[in-house]
């Protein structure tokens, strides 16, 4: 018996060794200087809106969420908002209902559009809301509506009911073509003759909806964790650039993922493009 437990012992250093000097992430600050966990936390405490871009087949990004939520929660309580591009804001009503324990599990997952990595990457976050009656904002765009948009503009969304209007932000919708974000999608590689001035208009459309969403239950001494796909957030655009627009004066805190072969530092590419990086290594194993 204590042959074996020198040898668990043994096993446990050895690892612990291994794991030492080969991480599997690690987190750096906007300038691409290594940080501490407690450092990002402490940061986002006076935040009034948390960017949290991810991978989203990567479990290190999807379990850093659901630990960052988490000491949030522990310190800021029901002042805490959560939001998730992975719901679209005509889904509002039944996540409510499920968060607010009036529907049971089977029949919100049944009847909600859950992406297919749900229950491993997202349904924590739900009941971590769920648990705590922490208020979970439904924050995307009706895809079909997004559609519109790469079809026939902003100016398809004009013939929307006053229903479907109520599910975006008010029209027209702020538009700024010269942002690099929508401009560097006009040149995307392998899309051509697909890519119409209407592509990052439809992109334009989900990013002005989740800001105008966040704002919609944002209020002062609140703070809103978004979880969105990090091209939603990197080099400060995207959604942060309609935040910015709608309130000049909102503290806005972003944190972003990227995979590299060796994460001891950020390469330059992937410097910079956010107030805080997951760097995390490039052959991780993925959630899809």
């Amino acid at each position: 018996m204590k042959k074996i437990s020198l040898m668990l012992i043994a096993a446990f250093f050895i690892s612990t060794a291994f794991k030492s000097g080969n991480p599997a992430y690690l987190l750096f600050n906007k300038e691409g200087k290594e940080v501490k966990y407690n450092k990002i936390i402490k940061s986002l405490l006076d935040a009034d809106i948390v960017l949290f871009g991810e991978q989203h087949n990567n479990p290190i990004s999807h379990w850093l969420q659901l630990e960052i939520t988490e000491d949030l929660y522990g310190l800021k309580k029901d002042s805490l908002i959560l939001a998730a591009e992975m719901f679209e804001t005509d889904n509002q009503l039944i996540l409510d209902e499920y968060t607010d324990s009036l529907i049971s599990t089977s029949s919100f997952e049944a009847q909600a559009r859950l992406w297919p990595n749900y229950k491993t990457d997202y349904k924590p976050l739900v009941e971590l809301a769920r648990k705590n009656g922490l208020k979970f904002i439904a924050s995307n765009v009706p895809r079909q509506y997004a559609s519109l948009v790469n079809s026939n503009g902003f100016e398809g969304l004009e013939e929307l009911s006053d229903e479907g209007k109520k599910l975006i932000p008010p029209l027209p919708i702020p538009y700024d073509p010269e942002l690099e974000c929508y401009k560097s999608m006009m040149q995307m590689e392998g899309m051509g003759s697909h890519v119409t001035p209407n592509f990052p208009k439809a992109q334009a459309i989900k990013d002005a909806t989740m800001a105008y969403s966040i704002l919609k239950f944002w209020s002062p001494g609140k703070t809103v964790i978004h979880y969105n796909g990090s091209y939603h957030s990197d080099n400060f655009g995207s959604i942060n650039w309609y935040l910015k627009h709608w309130n000049p004066d909102l503290k806005i805190v972003t944190i972003t993922t990227v995979a590299q072969e060796n994460v001891s530092e950020l390469s330059e590419e992937n410097s910079g493009k956010a107030d805080f990086t997951i760097c995390v290594k490039d052959n991780m194993t993925t959630t899809r």
